[in-house]
């Protein structure tokens, strides 16, 4: 499979890329044969990301930034560009979950999810677009979630959020398409990354597996792959939509 999915060449930027499904994507890519850029606010956890990448052969970039901060956006993507020479690919992956019924959803809590699972994306691929555009080529990939898709008790502010990333999606692809920029979103289930297990750890947990036909929780690695697949040549007619990764939850 690695002689046709191939990013050999390939320049990437990945938000969250310290730990869990960004962590995975960048060694993924890495094996691909991709550079990435990575962007976090965990320090530690980006150089061991980096160390992993390096093992693979390709170079991997740590910048530590908080990307709601719209104005250092510019400064991360320059950061790229200056190190790599060209964003192929743009991965926004990093987001946060607070969970809480709806009757106690604060203005916090709100704005905080929706600064980083939706504004931060949207900023972040508004200023590599306009790089990619350029350039006549590009990748983005937003990593939504099955709560965009259906309802998830407790999950309001991140539902909103990632219901809001798919919808960008769409736009971005619509708009974009003349440019060769290909956007989609991938929707994953729980996955079993550090947020995933403290979200859905104990009875909780349970409850909701028994809902997933294939039985069991994603792994970092079901994600990366896909995000491989939607980053690669080989899937340049596909733009716009979003893939469920869900173990067959949305089947039922």
């Amino acid at each position: 499979m690695e002689e046709i999915l191939t990013l050999q060449g390939k320049k990437a930027v990945i938000t969250g890329g310290a730990k869990g499904i960004g962590k995975s994507t960048a060694v993924t890519f890495a094996k691909l044969g991709a550079d990435s850029t990575l962007v976090d606010i965990d320090d530690a956890g980006l150089k061991e990301t980096c160390q992993e990448i390096e093992k693979e052969g390709q170079m991997g970039y740590p910048v530590v930034a908080d990307i709601t901060d719209v104005k250092a956006i510019g400064d991360i993507v320059k950061s790229a560009i200056d190190k790599m020479g060209r964003i192929d690919i743009l991965i926004n992956n990093a987001g946060i979950a607070i969970i809480n019924p709806v009757e106690k959803v604060t203005e916090e809590e709100w704005d905080k999810t929706l600064a980083v699972n939706l504004k931060a994306a949207f900023f972040l691929a508004q200023r590599v677009g306009r790089h990619m555009i350029q350039n006549r080529y590009g990748k983005i990939v937003n990593i939504a979630s099955q709560a965009g898709v259906v309802a998830l008790e407790g999950h309001l502010t991140y539902m909103a959020s990632k219901a809001g990333l798919v919808g960008i999606t769409k736009v971005l692809a619509l708009e974009w398409g003349p440019h060769n920029i290909n956007v989609n979103a991938i929707a994953p289930t729980v996955i079993l990354t550090p947020m995933g297990e403290k979200v859905w750890a104990g009875e909780k947990g349970e409850k909701f597996l028994q809902k997933l036909p294939i039985g069991r929780f994603g792994k970092p690695e079901d994600v990366a792959c896909l995000v491989a697949f939607l980053s690669s040549d080989i899937s340049s007619m596909i733009t716009g939509t979003t893939v469920m990764i869900d173990g067959g939850y949305t089947a039922t």
